[in-house]
């Protein structure tokens, strides 16, 4: 999750009414087209050929009224109107709370929608590496204040309108204007500008070294100005599919959008159903019973009853950070050596012990697959005594309890909280917890920053903005960091870049305003009949479009 900004722009709430319908599937039937043909030619024709031509029809209406049957047939089998084989199922564990990407929270959406709905300007890879998207080729000055990019030709929006320099340039104005989602990734943006049809320039006040990585997510993404639509409940993007339907709490239908303007994305299946499916056991179930093809994530220790024949089952290092954030405004949590002890107090092998030993230490706010990353672990390994020494230091002893409340979304289940209940007792804090729907951990959380201790898995890469913002809900100021995270978004070098993060990191995790309790390696298991789908990040990156079921 990334940090909300500003206000909301105007609602689109009707349905844009001059869309275009799509095209009766008769019209571009061979055999009606054939039938065409023999009619016009007919009555050019002596009587015996017009009686060879009216058999021909007569035979020609036979196979239309096979076919017609056959397709009605299908269509009992399956109330999407397609056989099986074009369908791949897959079971995601967080739903969207709504489909409006410009100003709903969360990582769950962005999972979804971009790449597959929506396009952005640029596209990232399962290596989490920069990739071309709407822009074929760009160029950066020698300054890093000016970016140019290279738009593909002939591209068009879902509903058949043009997609150019205008739209883009568009998009990205009314993010900075509107202050959508994530407009405060690229602040340093101070304009987009179409140069021709083709051709868009951004310029910058000073230089950004995430902005090509950041134009990959919500920043980049281009939008239909003319589009009218309810952008909760639906979508008008650029992307290889469509949404036909969605339901936050059971599923997603999408749907090969055949207006789809590229090649390289073209959807290898149909039809993706995605379920939301927030009970481990129950997930496991339903990839077993096939009601599902793809699970991820999937718990790691269940994933060991799958049988190897059958299932594909991997894990791999991703962006995912559970993080134990402590408000730094609250009374109890000012005090540093609370939170130093609280750090110190935790087991984090024992808790990656409890979860299938998939998942990796992580001692600070960077993954091991982003820029910036070091092994931090040795900041606060476990040390019961430490901690006790910190709290009593603070004015707390196990019979003179530190009281406080650990507020997490009920998706994440009730194992972690009970564990860090039962550890932090043992230095002296009385953890009572609090499950709450995932909703009101978006609201009170996230958006409202009213809490003691939270817990969440930030899923997204290149987020340590986050750690720089006292806006948001960490509520942590530091005016080193920040200075520290400024000379890496300005340095023109990568190596320069990397070191200053990893120094901000390192500042960060010594001041212990959150613990990073483990770097989330995400189990996915899947069918053997299917192929294509991402091992690594599909937590943020979910190409669906690659994704296909044998039949």
């Amino acid at each position: 999750m990334s940090s909300p900004t500003g206000a909301h722009g105007e609602a689109d709430a009707t349905k844009q009414e001059n869309e275009q319908q799509p095209q009766s599937t008769a019209s571009t039937d061979a055999t009606l087209n054939a039938r065409a043909k023999s009619s016009n030619g007919a009555k050019s024709q002596g009587p015996k050929k017009w009686l060879i031509a009216l058999i021909a029809v007569i035979a020609a209406v036979a196979v239309i009224v096979a076919i017609a049957v056959t397709r009605g047939k299908n269509d009992d089998a399956n109330t999407s109107g397609v056989t099986k084989a074009d369908t791949v199922t897959i079971g995601l564990k967080l739903a969207p709370v709504s489909l409006d990407i410009r100003h709903q929270s969360g990582s769950a959406i962005e999972q979804v929608l971009i790449g597959n709905v929506y396009e952005a300007l640029l596209s990232r890879d399962s290596d989490n590496k920069v990739q071309p998207g709407l822009a074929k080729s760009w160029d950066i000055s020698k300054d890093g204040k000016t970016y140019t990019f290279h738009l593909n030709q002939n591209m068009t929006f879902s509903n058949g309108d043009k997609l150019d320099a205008d739209d883009v340039a568009w998009s990205i104005n009314q993010l900075k204007e509107k202050q959508y989602y994530n407009a405060n990734q690229v602040a340093s943006l101070d304009k987009a500008e179409a140069v021709d049809a083709n051709t868009v320039k951004l310029t910058l006040s000073t230089p950004d070294s995430n902005l090509l990585w950041y134009l990959t997510g919500r920043p980049g993404l281009v939008f239909d100005k003319n589009a009218k639509y309810n952008a909760k409940t639906e979508a008008v993007g650029s992307g290889p599919y469509t949404v036909e339907s969605f339901d936050s709490a059971s599923k997603m239908v999408l749907k090969a959008n055949p207006k789809y303007w590229g090649t390289a994305h073209k959807p290898a299946t149909q039809n993706v159903v995605i379920r939301f499916l927030t009970d481990d056991n129950a997930a496991v179930n339903a990839l077993k019973s096939g009601d599902v093809d793809v699970l991820s994530p999937v718990n790691a220790t269940l994933a060991k009853s799958l049988d190897a024949s059958t299932y594909t089952v991997s894990a791999a290092d991703g962006s995912d950070k559970f993080v134990l954030a402590f408000n730094c405004t609250n009374d109890k949590l000012k005090d540093k050596r609370v939170r130093q002890a609280i750090r110190y107090g935790i087991n984090h092998k024992e808790i990656i012990a409890s979860r299938g030993n998939v998942d990796y230490a992580l001692g600070g706010p960077i993954p091991s697959v982003d820029p910036g990353y070091e092994d931090l672990t040795g900041l606060y390994p476990y040390n019961v005594d430490k901690a006790k020494e910190l709290m009593k230091e603070a004015g707390y002893t196990t019979d003179k309890p530190l009281r406080l409340t650990l507020t997490y979304a009920n998706t994440y289940g009730t194992e972690l909280g009970d564990q860090l209940k039962s550890q932090l007792a043992k230095i002296g804090i009385d953890l009572k917890i609090d499950y709450v729907e995932f909703s009101t951990w978006l609201q009170d959380v996230h958006t409202n920053g009213d809490y003691e201790l939270s817990l969440v898995d930030h899923a997204e890469s290149h987020d340590f903005y986050k750690w720089t913002t006292p806006e948001y809900y960490y509520h942590y100021d530091n005016k080193n960091v920040q200075a520290l995270y400024a000379k890496a978004l300005a340095a023109t070098d990568e190596e320069e870049s990397n070191e200053y993060l990893k120094q901000a990191a390192k500042a960060v995790s010594e001041d212990a305003p959150a613990d990073w309790l483990f770097g989330y390696r995400v189990t996915v298991a899947y069918n053997t009949s299917v192929k294509g789908f991402p091992n690594k990040l599909s937590q943020t990156v979910l190409p669906l479009w690659q994704i296909s079921k044998a039949k």
